[in-house]
């Protein structure tokens, strides 16, 4: 007979559990009665009452490197244990981990000659083709649900006028911080930096950087250096044909996220869309016509939506008094920041969003256009056409990843990059601005690990 268990404990002055096989319970209390720091009954609820100190494993042993790798006091334990007879006893496995490792490496840095990974392997997809093509065999057709029968899905509009929201609000937010917190911009690249001086790291791959030897030269920073203006072709019908080349110029173009939530519900009188009550008729694959909504009534009035907000002008800005408005504004900065991207994600699992695999060209709906106006890599033979593929939030929202500065003021040092953690641009704003590291980015931050002093010491370090 077999079973197993997940639990989750936040078990206290326990903080660097992670990846610790036991082969029995009894070593766990082993490990616990030579840490006396925390009492052993706060385990009895997934050790049983049975529990005792007594029968020990005295082989069992820790390794100090688990501490290095993961951290956080709270334990994801899943449990997996056999009953069989009692004349033949299986030790059974406990495995403690934690969701947030403490380090983790850099987001990878692509080339521009290099073609973005797909989402999910193009033999995942296929596979989950033919496994979807079997499976439907002999059953009923599933009916096709909105968005892609032309109608709004009803419970995504307000999280639409939410993420419009909040993107008007990081802005405004962003502006003020800027005033008090120095954010430098690299003026050949597009590396920008958190701090009153530029890092030191020669890492500049603009114009002429091998005469520079890679070396920065950085100058002020502005709202558009962190919050990335990624635009995309305003469409009047998301079902409609696809742009073709010959109009690319008489479309308008708007921010990507905007075009988002227009699609999704939010309605802009500067930008109107093809709003349908009745779902359409499919004639082929890629043809459909629109149903008759003459013989509907007058639709009832509309429910006070949610108000939008408005970006406020360069000089209207009025930066934080003092420190503590500063970091009051700096964690209402990250909220808006997670609940932006949290609520674009929602949107994005709904409403496709399309990426061109070599440059960073967006495109919101469910096919992309056919302008050729793509300019990167070998773009010559593709005649300028995009490889679309589908976008991922961070395609949509560049988290913009720099170098975290240590908190105890100390200036970066070149010859001990490999020591410095990073963090998106926004988050690591709001760190300076005094705001709290949020737990998810803690792992690139490497908040934990020590900085040598020199390059002496680092030579120590093993």
């Amino acid at each position: 007979m077999a079973s197993s268990a997940t639990v989750i404990a936040r078990i206290p002055h326990f903080h660097g559990l992670n990846d610790i096989s036991f082969s029995k319970p009894s070593s766990i209390g082993h490990w616990l009665c030579r840490r006396r720091t925390t009492p052993i009954p706060q385990l009895k609820f997934f050790l049983g009452e049975g529990f005792s100190c007594l029968a020990l494993n005295p082989y069992q042993g820790l390794h100090s490197f688990y501490s290095f790798k993961y951290g956080g006091s709270k334990l994801k334990v899943p449990l997996e244990f056999r009953i069989q007879s009692k004349t033949r006893a299986q030790p059974g496995g406990l495995i403690i981990r934690c969701d947030h490792p403490q380090n983790a490496n850099f987001p990878r840095y692509y080339s521009k000659k290099q073609k973005k990974p797909f989402p999910i392997p193009v033999v995942e997809l296929r596979r989950a083709a033919r496994e979807r093509l079997k499976n439907r065999k002999g059953q009923l057709r599933i009916p096709i649900l909105p968005p892609k029968i032309g109608l709004l899905v009803k419970n995504l509009i307000p999280v639409a006028y939410s993420v419009m929201n909040a993107r008007v609000t990081l802005i405004n937010n962003l502006k003020k911080l800027l005033k008090v917190v120095p954010v430098q911009a690299c003026t050949y690249c597009n590396e920008i930096h958190v701090g009153p001086i530029g890092h030191p790291f020669k890492s500049c791959r603009g114009p002429q950087a091998s005469a520079r030897k890679g070396i920065h030269e950085w100058t002020r920073a502005t709202v558009d250096d962190i919050f990335l203006p990624i635009e995309a072709y305003h469409l009047f019908d998301r079902l409609g044909k696809r742009i073709p080349h010959e109009e690319r110029f008489s479309i308008p173009r708007i921010p990507a996220l905007v075009e988002l939530c227009i699609q999704a519900g939010v309605d802009i009188p500067e930008f109107p869309t093809k709003r349908r009550r009745k779902p359409i008729i499919r004639v082929s694959k890629n043809e459909f016509i629109d149903a008759d909504e003459s013989e509907l009534p007058d639709p009832p009035p509309q429910v006070p939506k949610e108000p939008l907000l408005t970006e406020i002008p360069d000089w209207e800005i009025v930066p934080p008094a003092n420190p503590e408005e500063t970091a009051l504004l700096a964690e209402a900065t990250l909220e808006t920041w997670e609940e932006l991207r949290q609520g674009t994600l929602r949107l994005m699992k709904k409403y496709t969003v399309r990426v061109c695999g070599y440059c960073p060209e967006i495109h919101v709906g469910p096919s992309g256009h056919r302008a050729q106006n793509c300019g990167a890599h070998k773009h010559q033979q593709r005649n300028g056409q995009h490889g679309w593929q589908s976008a991922v939030l961070d395609d949509l929202i560049p988290p913009r990843y720099v170098w975290h500065v240590p908190q105890d003021g100390q200036p970066l040092h070149r010859e001990l990059w490999n020591f410095y953690g990073q963090a998106p641009a926004v988050v690591e704003i709001c760190v300076q601005g005094g705001a709290a590291a949020p737990d998810q980015y803690k792992s690139t931050m490497r908040l934990d690990v020590g900085i040598p002093t020199d390059l002496k010491e680092a030579e120590m370090v093993i």
